[in-house]
Formats: structure tokens, sequence, C-alpha cells
């Protein structure tokens, strides 16, 4: 873990910029399968509930290993673990076009939740190492219109299945990752320290100590649980909507992933600087501004996804879509600005790591569920209303924390 001098403001944005990039990679790799189902099944045979393991085994492993990945960010360089990581999960991609049978591709997937699990909680704690208080909740939103992009991208592999076949996209964009490593590599900095390197002793971070510290604070079992209810949500909409578009609809495939992303992804991509700037604001005369503005985004939120999934209409499905991508984005802006308000400092990728384990586990059940629901003839509407559900817990959960205010850190 690094904590040094303040760094300069064009570093700290630089930062943000290059990192952008990673986070759009990290979730184009990831999501683009969920929107080329047919084209998948037609070359590598497999029932709905195979499709949706694809994607739970993914998240089953990301999340298992996303404590781990998190500790590694806060004992050595933040930096080298997203470089690592990056380059790591590129080649996956790649090695993914070459698979032939449903268990070579499930073993892809479930390296590259390995490969991908090292970066978001790295990412989210160098970019609080830089931003300190007044920009850190919009710099966090910054970083996920990246993730927002990559998502609403992802949308292009169903399109390039249709046009080539379904493994071009994968080989295409993990030479994309693999070449951007180097650009990191003479780039990417941690924040530089007062007095140059410090001794390895005052660098050592324990895991168990780390759980210890963070388990033992209310504040963040609340948000453990509120992150691994959200996860529900957001995985079900991501995997399922694509589907539920192309099928309740009459969509072809391509227009169908693309519509799920594209709509829901721009209109997220908007909320997280909307809900950034706002919570930056209205932290400055209210210590929990950065928890109430999720908050009202999720009230607006849950109506939303509602809308999409009871209305025969395609037009006010996708409205449901936006107003559910651009109040539930407000979240994401927040969590790792929320987590600095309730955690030790010196456990803030470790801590983001565990509710990224929570969430990421709960939603791959959720995925998984769907796809045998789906196999047992229940409409995916069904699955959208008890989303929009959870949504109201996630609420209450996340009301009910208060913050922790550490020395010496900003809001």
């Amino acid at each position: 873990m690094s904590t040094g001098a303040a760094p300069t403001l064009t570093r700290a944005w630089l930062v943000v910029a290059l990192l952008w990039f990673v986070a759009a990679f990290n979730y184009l790799d990831r999501i683009m399968l969920t929107t080329m189902r047919g084209s998948l099944m037609d070359a590598i045979p497999m029932t709905d509930a195979q499709f949706g393991l694809l994607t739970s085994v993914f998240l089953w492993v990301y999340g298992l290993l996303s404590p781990f990945a998190g500790f590694l960010a806060d004992r050595f360089s933040r930096s080298r673990v997203i470089i690592g990581s990056l380059f790591a999960w590129s080649l996956i991609t790649w090695l993914t076009a070459h698979a032939t049978t449903f268990g070579e591709l499930l073993a892809t997937r479930a390296l590259m939740g390995v490969s991908e699990a090292c970066y978001i909680p790295a990412a989210l704690a160098l970019i609080a190492d830089y931003h300190r208080g007044p920009t850190r909740s919009f710099a966090t939103g910054v970083h996920m219109t990246g993730i927002m992009t990559g998502a609403a991208l992802g949308g292009l592999g169903g399109w390039l299945a249709e046009r080539h076949d379904w493994s071009y996209p994968f080989s295409f964009f993990g030479m994309v990752g693999i070449a951007y490593c180097g650009l990191l590599f003479l780039l990417l900095r941690d924040v530089p320290r007062v007095d140059g390197p410090a001794p390895r002793k005052s660098l050592y971070v324990e895991f168990g100590a780390a759980l210890v510290s963070l388990f033992n604070r209310r504040a963040f079992v609340l948000a453990f649980v509120f992150w691994g209810i959200l996860g529900l949500v957001g995985w079900v909409v991501t995997a399922w909507m694509p589907t539920y578009l192309q099928e309740h609809f009459n969509l072809h495939q391509g227009v169908a992933g693309l519509s799920a992303t594209g709509y829901l992804q721009v209109s997220a991509l908007i909320g997280l600087l909307l809900g950034g700037a706002w919570a930056d604001r209205w932290s400055r005369s209210n210590p929990r501004g950065r928890i109430m503005v999720p908050v009202i985004g999720l009230c607006v939120a849950a109506p939303g996804i509602l809308l999409a999934a009871n209305t025969t209409v395609l037009g006010i499905a996708l409205l449901g879509l936006v107003v559910y991508g651009l109040a539930r984005a407000s979240t994401d802006a927040n969590m790792m600005p929320i987590l600095c308000l309730v955690a030790d400092p010196r456990y803030r990728a470790t801590g983001y790591g565990i509710l990224n384990m929570f969430g990421c586990i709960v939603g791959g059940l959720a995925i998984y569920a769907g796809g045998t629901l789906r196999d047992a003839q229940i409409d995916l509407s069904r699955i959208f209303q008890f989303a929009a559900c959870s949504m109201v817990i996630c609420v209450l959960l996340l009301f009910s924390v208060r913050p922790v205010v550490q020395p010496g850190e900003g809001n």
C-alpha cells in the first residue's frame, strides 16, 4: 500500500484517464459473451442453464478471489497489480477464441475470473489514494464510466459474432488489451511518498488483521450485505436483459444485445458523473452525503426495472432501462468513497475485494438460477420483478450505514 505526499492534480487525473480504458476492457471482455447466445450455442451446443453457468462460474471464481486480490493491492504496488491483471485477462480472452468444447469454454471463464479479480479493488484504491476528499466520488464516477462504456460495447460481441463468428471478438479484443499493457507500464505509478521508499515493515499488511478490523465495524457489515444483494440485481439484469429483449420483442440477437447494453450503460454513464458530482458537493455539508445520494438513486431505480419488466411496448421497456441505469449508477460512483468512510485506510482494497466477493457470488447464483428457471419455462419478467423488490431491501440497509471518521482523511 502506498500513502504519501498529496499528488498533483494533473497526475491524479492522468491516473483516472489511464484506468478508464482498463475498466472498459475489463467489462467488455467479460460481458460480450452474454450478447452472443445464439451464435455461441450454434457452435458449441449447451442448455440455457449451461449458458448461464458460463457467467456464473466467472463470477464465483472472481468473487472468491477478490478479497485476496484486494489484499495484494494493499500489500504490494497497486499499479503493478493492475498491469499484471490486464495482461493476464487479455491473454485469456484471446485463448477463449480457441475453445472448441463447453468444458474448455468453462475453463477459460474460470481463468478469466482469476485474472480480472485483481483489477477493481486495486484501481479504486489507487484512485482513492490520488483523490483525497473533494474530488473522490467524481473521480471514482469518471473511472466507472469506463466500466459502463465497456459493458455498453459488450453488445459488439453479438454484432461481430453475427458477421464473423463467435470467436472473432475474443481474439480481437484480447490482442488490444495486451498491447495497452505497454502504455500502462510506462505511465502508471503508485502515489509518490514524502521521503522515498518506506521500510518494508511499514508496508506490511496482514490479511487476518484486515478481516478482523473490517468485520468488527457494523457499518462495514451492513455495506457487505447491501453490496451482495445489489450484486444479485445488477448481474441478473446484465446477463439476462439481452435475452429478454430478444424474446419479448422479437429482436435479432445483435439488436437485442446492443439495445440491452447500449441504453442501459449510456444512461448509467451519465448517472455516474451526476451521482459522483452530487455526492462530492453534498458531502461538504453532510458527512452522510455520499450515502444518501445512492439511497435516493435506488429508490428511483427500482420502479425503472419494474417498468421494463411489465410492458409489451419496446420503447417503454427501454425507458425503464434508462431510468434504472441512470439512478442505480450513483451507487457505483460512491461505493469506494463510502468504504473510505467506514474502513481503516490500510485495508481499502481488501475491503472492496470482500464486498466484490459477496456481490459476485450472490450474482452468480442468481444468474444460474435464472437459467434454471428458464429451462422450467418461467418468464424472465418474473426474475426482474424480484430484482426490483431486492433493491428496496438495499435502500434500507444503506440508509442504516453510519460513517466512521478516519483521522487525517477527507470525506
